[in-house]
């Protein structure tokens, strides 16, 4: 029998078990707004952030759109909201016309005396008319009902959890800490969560201020260590997010920025992020047109490099076997990294 012949015998002979269904992330590119994909292993979805609102709620809901349609999914079971800056909220509408949400969270009614740029009460108004009858606010220790995985609420409306998850515990990195005042922005109320497949932990935070970091780190890092961190603040955006403790407290082994070619990623949180004790890999949305080659990480690791009005849309990609092992992929490229979970 000829050698294909013969292979192709033990093929039927021996089929290929498929593994274990896996959790899949995409960090989407939103032109540094706030948008990634989770799909657990059992199929069901969530959306978090819904990217930028009118004029660029088209471009950003096309993006989305895409990798929505890579994941293979007719609808989004869940939207998980991180808070209502414009960035995070405002694409809901568009979202919502192919996406089909059944489920809204967020962390509670809006409130002016944390927000006042232009449109928030229209995006507000929005929102509740989208979400009307499916939305369910969340508090600190809630369970987002994701089935497959974990995804435990651990920030919302300004409030932390308190006691140490995921392996917590004294972190040496809170003497002499930096603290700063109370933040007093939609930020400080963003809704954020640590999500567990077996050996593997995601912590995304939306825009979280350096205060309530600080309630997260010190004296006592209530969230352990993780795999992969979604970088807070679109990248630690300079001043406001970005507390060395928080950071180097939860020690990531790989970190994503969805910074955009001119919003946050500043040097000092590059440098900041390279000091993480045995971290594996920065990957970045977008090249940081406003520092240099020494503070962006590997070409091979940003998904576009060009300037907004040239934008293809690229998304970082994150598969999770049942094992913890993690694949990170670039969308441009196709260049992937596989890091072993610890």
């Amino acid at each position: 029998m000829p050698v294909l012949l013969r292979r192709f015998a033990l093929l039927l002979a021996f089929p290929v078990v498929a593994s274990a269904a896996s959790l899949q992330i995409y960090v989407i590119d939103v032109e540094g707004g706030g948008a990634t994909l989770i799909i657990s292993p059992s199929g069901e979805s969530m959306l978090v952030d819904t990217g930028n609102g009118p004029p660029n709620a088209e471009r950003d809901s096309g993006t989305i759109r895409k990798a929505m349609e890579d994941a293979g999914l007719k609808k989004i079971d869940y939207l998980f909201t991180t808070h209502y800056d414009g960035d995070h909220v405002g694409g809901v509408q568009a979202a919502d016309q192919f996406a089909h949400f059944s489920r809204f969270f967020d962390h509670g009614d809006m409130s002016t005396a944390f927000e006042q740029n232009p449109g928030i009460e229209q995006r507000w108004k929005i929102y509740t008319t989208v979400s009307a009858g499916k939305r369910t606010p969340v508090n600190p220790g809630d369970m987002i009902p994701l089935k497959g995985i974990k995804v435990e609420v651990v920030a919302a409306h300004g409030n932390v959890i308190t006691k140490p998850v995921n392996g917590g515990g004294p972190n040496r990195y809170c003497d002499g800490a930096e603290q700063k005042a109370p933040d007093k922005t939609e930020n400080s109320r963003s809704a954020g969560f640590l999500l567990t497949y077996g050996k593997f932990t995601s912590l995304r935070l939306g825009d979280l201020t350096w205060d309530k970091e600080m309630a997260l780190a010190c004296p006592v890092n209530q969230l352990g260590r993780v795999s992969l961190f979604v970088a807070t603040h679109h990248g630690f955006y300079s001043g406001m997010s970005g507390a060395p403790a928080y950071i180097w407290g939860v020690q990531p082994e790989v970190v994503i920025a969805n910074n955009g070619p001119r919003k946050s990623l500043p040097a000092e949180a590059y440098e900041r992020i390279q000091k993480v004790e045995g971290i594996q890999g920065l990957w970045q949305l977008h090249l940081n047109l406003l520092t240099d080659v020494a503070h962006n990480t590997k070409e091979d690791m940003i998904a576009n490099m060009e300037a907004s009005d040239k934008c293809q849309g690229n998304w970082v990609k994150v598969t999770v076997e049942s094992d913890g092992k993690f694949v990170v992929s670039n969308h441009r490229n196709g260049f992937a990294q596989t890091y072993e979970p610890r």
